[in-house]
Parts: C-alpha cells; sequence; structure tokens
C-alpha cells in the first residue's frame, strides 16, 4: 500500500486479474469475474447495507454477498488499462502486470478472425455506436442478431446482414465494461484504489446459462433522484411495459441447441415490446431453436410464486430500480421416455434431451441490483412506506399469467 496525492494506492507489483464477466445480459456497470464462482461490480453504499442487513427469508432470491474488496485501475507496457483487485490475505491468485491486461480482449478483436477476415476493432466499435444510435432515436433496435457461441465468442452482423465478426463475451457485458474503463481512466489516478462487492456467480452453476434480466416494478427512480432524472425514468416506465405490467426485459441470452451459440438481445431490445412483444420475448427465452422447453415452466412459476410470498412478508422495503434473472441451462437433462431413434435420449416437444431418471430441470430465480432499494431503518429512505413493494408484486403477479398462458399454450 502505498499513498499518491493524499490517497491510498495498491501495491503496482501484484493482484487479481478482473475480467469482463462472460455472461452479463443487462445493466449499466460492468460486472467482473473475481474468479469462477465469483463476480463484482462498483460499490455502491445503499446496496452494501441492503445485503448486510438482508432479511434472511430473502437470502434464497439473493446472490451471496462475499463481501467487499479494494481495486485499481492500471496500465500495461502498452498503456492497456485494466483493473486488478488487490491481493488477499485468504492467498488468492496473484497477477504479473507483464502478462496480458484485461482489456486485451479488445486488442484480440484485432486479431481473432471470422470467416477469413480480420476483425476489426474499429469496425466493433462503429457497429456498437450505429446500433445504440438507432435504438435510442426510436428506430427498430437491434435488427442485428447476437450470435454468442459457446466457446464464448460471438458473431455480430450488422443490419444488411452483409458481414459477420467474432468478438469475446456477451456484447452488452464488453459494452459495459469499455464505457467504464473509459470513465475511470479519465477520472481517477491509476493504481487508486476503489471499493467493489463481491458476490455470488449465479450462472456458474449452468455449462449453458441461458439468462434472462427483468426490471421490476412500475416505478424505476430512487428517492434520492434529482428531478431530471425521475422524469427521465417516469417516461421509460411509460412508455414500456413496466407502466403496463409492472416488468420490461433488460436483456437476455438463449442457448441455441440447433445452432449450438447463443442469442443475445439488450435493454434496448426491451423497452420498445408492448405488452403482446413482452410476451413473445418470453416465448423466444424458453425456445432453444428446436422446441418450446415446456418442462422448465413448472419450476420457474414455482419459483415465482414463492418470491413474491416473501415479497408480501417484506414491510417497507421498496426494490426501486432493482432487476429480477431466470436462469436456466441450454442443454438441462430431463426425464421422459426413451425413444428408439435416440438411444439414450427422451423426445419430448420434439427435442431429444439426455435421459436421466427422476432429473428435473434446473432453474434459478434471483434478485438483483439494490442501489436505489430502500426500507424502514435505512438512512437513504426518505419516505414512510408501509407494507410490501405492491408494484413489484404487480410485475411477478403479470409475469406469472403470462408464463401459465405459454403454458397452456394460449
Amino acid at each position: 500500500m502505498v499513498v499518491r496525492d493524499g490517497r491510498e494506492t495498491a501495491d503496482p507489483r501484484k493482484g487479481v486479474l478482473l475480467e469482463p464477466f462472460h455472461h452479463q445480459v443487462g445493466g449499466h456497470m460492468s460486472m467482473l469475474k473475481y474468479n469462477e464462482h465469483t463476480v463484482c461490480k462498483p460499490l455502491v453504499s445503499q446496496e452494501q447495507r441492503f445485503y448486510e442487513t438482508l432479511p434472511k427469508e430473502m437470502m434464497r432470491f439473493t446472490p451471496q454477498y462475499k463481501g467487499v474488496i479494494s481495486v485499481s485501475l492500471r496500465k500495461d507496457s502498452r498503456g492497456r488499462p485494466s483493473l486488478i483487485a488487490s491481493p488477499q490475505a485468504d492467498g488468492h491468485a496473484s497477477f504479473d502486470m507483464g502478462a496480458e491486461s484485461s482489456l486485451s480482449t479488445w486488442s484480440k478483436l484485432k486479431r481473432e478472425k471470422a470467416g477469413g477476415s480480420e476483425c476489426s476493432l474499429a469496425s466493433w466499435k462503429k457497429f456498437k455506436t450505429k446500433t445504440v444510435n438507432e435504438s435510442c432515436s426510436g428506430t427498430a433496435l437491434l435488427r442485428a442478431e447476437f450470435h454468442f457461441q459457446t466457446e464464448v465468442s460471438c458473431f455480430l452482423e450488422d443490419s444488411a446482414r452483409t458481414s459477420a465478426e467474432r468478438i469475446n463475451y456477451n456484447p452488452w457485458g464488453l459494452h459495459c465494461h469499455e464505457e467504464q474503463l473509459t470513465r475511470m481512466s479519465s477520472e481517477y489516478h491509476e493504481n487508486t484504489l476503489h471499493r467493489f462487492l463481491l458476490l455470488e456467480n449465479v450462472a456458474s452453476q449452468f455449462k449453458y446459462p441461458c439468462i434472462l434480466d427483468l426490471k421490476m416494478g412500475t416505478r424505476q427512480h430512487g428517492d434520492d433522484a434529482t428531478e431530471e432524472k425521475r422524469a427521465r425514468h417516469m417516461k421509460k416506465c411509460a412508455q414500456s411495459t413496466s407502466s403496463s405490467l409492472g416488468v420490461r426485459i433488460c436483456g437476455m441470452q438463449v442457448y441455441q441447441a440447433d445452432k449450438g451459440h447463443f442469442l443475445c438481445k439488450d435493454k434496448y431490445y426491451g423497452r420498445k415490446l408492448s405488452a403482446d412483444g413482452f410476451r413473445q420475448a418470453l416465448y423466444h427465452f424458453l425456445h432453444n431453436g428446436k422446441c418450446l422447453r415446456t418442462d422448465l415452466l413448472e419450476p420457474i412459476l414455482l419459483q415465482l410464486r414463492t418470491l413474491k410470498s416473501v415479497i408480501e412478508g417484506q414491510n417497507s422495503y421498496r426494490f426501486y430500480s432493482s432487476s429480477l434473472l431466470i436462469v436456466y441451462d441450454g442443454q438441462e437433462q430431463a426425464e421422459g421416455t426413451v425413444t428408439l431413434d435416440h438411444p439414450g435420449y427422451i423426445q419430448k416437444n420434439g427435442c431429444a434431451l439426455p435421459y436421466v431418471v427422476n432429473s428435473h430441470p434446473k432453474v434459478d430465480v434471483r434478485m438483483i441490483d439494490f442501489a436505489h432499494t430502500t426500507y424502514k431503518g435505512c438512512r437513504d429512505n426518505q419516505t414512510n412506506d408501509e407494507g410490501p413493494d405492491q408494484g413489484y408484486i404487480f410485475g411477478l403477479d403479470n409475469l406469472s399469467r403470462i408464463l401459465q398462458s405459454i403454458q397452456t399454450g394460449e
């Protein structure tokens, strides 16, 4: 530990290299991979207090809180920035600054090839800017489909479908990571310490994690929001399914078993959906390219019902701007009847899936993002709310209703 310009800074010799989290589908802060089962994100004191005072009955529906770590921005000999976690007393692996930086991902874009042509970092940035600008201007967002392969690579096709580029990681996660590194590089000295939350990587238990990120509730702004921010968030809610359904899509990735890659959508896609479009998006989240995974519906609905009962028991809690993750494995084992044309497999809705007796599809439902969550006793609470979060419950009810309609084939 050293002091620079009156600030604590990290020892520049060692640390844990933080890489972009492969499966980040939503949010605006970059999620980083600390190790196989742990991710980290910039610390917000209100979110930290929530995790530290979390009601016991909610623990099964939130990521495990693993504490706080110090992180610093550093650059290698070529000027490429990385985020490095300070050495820990529990003996985590150290990082040699002579190795590749975490943002060498961007450098790899220049070297990787797709279809025999070299992938250009400049063209990726141009593509990203183009699609985001189209989205914000109200045109058909993400006319391009993101194809995210199981080797954790991704093909980006432009709106004219004339080219494809191969990149690593989910495109939205890369976007958030680049934005965060740019912001930190411009605002802070190199090696300045930042505090990050360590959280359970809920996707680590899945081989091909299909993830749906849902922004819950009819209100998204926190109590501390400025008038300008309040108006902006209220407009987003009014113009999306947040107002009509109490839930909207903030991102998703779905494994396509017929093609061996993920399809990805981001928050701009979710904002423009109508109620019927939201239902169609849920249908596609449960479709693996070959068939509808109806075997997932009952376990998802069961967890949503349980979560609703937990939320109903939380007096004064308001989960403004929080999200709900629904995660399942794109190649999940399932029970059924063995068929002769697929020895060792079952035939289910036209799909041949691995056969295991008494197996059930693994589904995980988790609440995340509590930077604007308030409750009685929280010093950021500026209201005297009583009872449960009715906006959140409204969203859960509509989500369950739509999933039930898909289950019954309506």
